[in-house]
């Protein structure tokens, strides 16, 4: 048996594996388009299964299609130490958003495998079905594990060509049996790329995820009067874009008055008649705005409707500021962060804490363990797109923290 202290995973395998599950719905731009409960989805669980089973993991699968492949430990009454997360990606996405969770985990099992270390409580591998949201609702199958949605109301959910999740998982194969939910996780450790330039511009390999932001977005709809551009004086018109480029410029700068800063972001503008010879009458733009304060967050609330509807006034416009969806800021388990912290000081890999601006399976486990998150750079912190890109001794170092921090969790038999 080796010592465990002296342990590291295998950085090669680990990129060939990534590299290699890549080829699975491949594009020609160099990145994945896998959507979840499609074929190409199936092929890439197949695939899963069986680097899983060649590492003597058991599989199973709970109704809703979630994958767990269980490490046994020495104590078979032990709550499972849990790590993984998705293998679904966006339509043009990266080979290492989700995927590299899942295989990090299993590269855990692996190195385990190689050094003839037994962990006490057994070690749980997952793939979170559709983390992404692009065919149905994102992070519904680890929000049913977790018990926050209802198993049976998500697989009735249909997606926009009226299929429903359970005849899209049967389509694949992966119409399990298992109940959703209902054994106990002693920890859940979620490794992935940071989705954002932070690391990368301070050269730090590992985040030590504190939690993820609140998010609170909006659909404001101005109203104002179509006029014929060439006809209509400056100081009669009720021009809706205008009104729209004003508050734009508005929310964007409430956001510096801010610390930490938030990120508001302006995505959607839809523009009637959207003529270029007619003063616009209708203007309807979102707003996206996420911090970690879900306080600061109701207040930034605030002042950006009284500055968009001052702007209405002044314009002579009708406004209807609307909220459309909100998501409380989730704050990760100190027990899990210690872990994480702690192994990366123990193997010398340079960390720093941060906060998670996108949404994560590991969001909704939170509501059911101890829960932590691993970030690793990716570069110029591009994701959801084929250039996402990750250095392999970036992968390695995240990946030997998960497997230290689970060590140190599900404890070393004998050690």
């Amino acid at each position: 048996m080796s010592d465990p202290a002296a342990v590291r995973t295998n950085a090669a395998r680990l990129w060939q594996s990534i590299m290699t599950m890549g080829e699975i719905g491949a594009t020609p731009g160099g990145g994945v388009g896998r959507i979840a409960l499609t074929a190409l989805d199936g092929q890439a669980r197949d695939l899963f299964v069986s680097w899983c089973e060649a590492a003597d993991l058991r599989v199973r699968v709970d109704r809703v299609g979630n994958i767990f492949a269980r490490r046994a430990g020495t104590d078979p009454g032990a709550a499972p130490v849990m790590t993984g997360s998705h293998l679904d990606t966006q339509p043009l996405g990266g080979k290492f958003d989700g995927i590299y969770g899942v295989l990090a985990g299993l590269e855990v099992a692996r190195t385990l495998n190689d050094a003839g270390l037994r962990t006490r409580a057994p070690l749980d591998l997952v793939v979170w079905t559709d983390e992404e949201g692009v065919r149905f609702n994102g992070l519904l199958a680890s929000g049913a594990f977790a018990g926050i949605y209802d198993p049976d109301d998500v697989l009735n959910r249909t997606d926009r060509k009226g299929v429903r999740f359970a005849d899209a998982l049967a389509s694949i194969g992966y119409a399990g049996t298992e109940p959703v939910g209902e054994h106990d996780v002693d920890a859940f450790l979620e490794a992935h790329i940071e989705q954002g330039p932070i690391l990368e511009s301070e050269g730090t390999q590992v985040g030590v995820v504190l939690g993820a932001q609140g998010q609170r977005c909006f659909m404001v709809t101005l109203s104002g009067e179509e006029g014929h551009a060439g006809t209509l004086p400056m100081h009669m018109r009720k021009d809706a874009m205008l009104g729209a480029a004003r508050m734009v410029d508005a929310v964007n700068r409430i956001a510096f008055e801010h610390e930490p800063v938030p990120v508001i972001t302006v995505g959607h503008l839809a523009v009637r008649p959207n003529s270029r010879n007619t003063i616009p009458g209708q203007v309807v733009f979102s707003i996206d705005s996420r911090h970690p304060d879900d306080v600061v967050l109701a207040g930034i609330h605030e002042e950006m409707q009284k500055i968009c509807e001052t702007i209405a006034a002044e314009l002579g416009l009708g406004i209807d500021f609307r909220l459309q969806s909100e998501r409380k800021s989730v704050t990760f388990h100190d027990e899990c962060i210690s872990l994480i912290r702690g192994a990366a000081s123990r193997l010398g890999i340079g960390h720093r804490d941060l906060y998670s601006g996108a949404g994560h399976d590991a969001c909704q486990l939170v509501h059911k363990t101890p829960t932590g998150m691993i970030f690793v750079p990716c570069e110029a912190g591009i994701s959801h797109n084929e250039r996402e890109n990750a250095r392999p001794e970036d992968l390695a170092a995240g990946c030997d923290v998960l497997l230290h921090a689970t060590l140190a969790r599900a404890g070393v038999a004998g050690g």
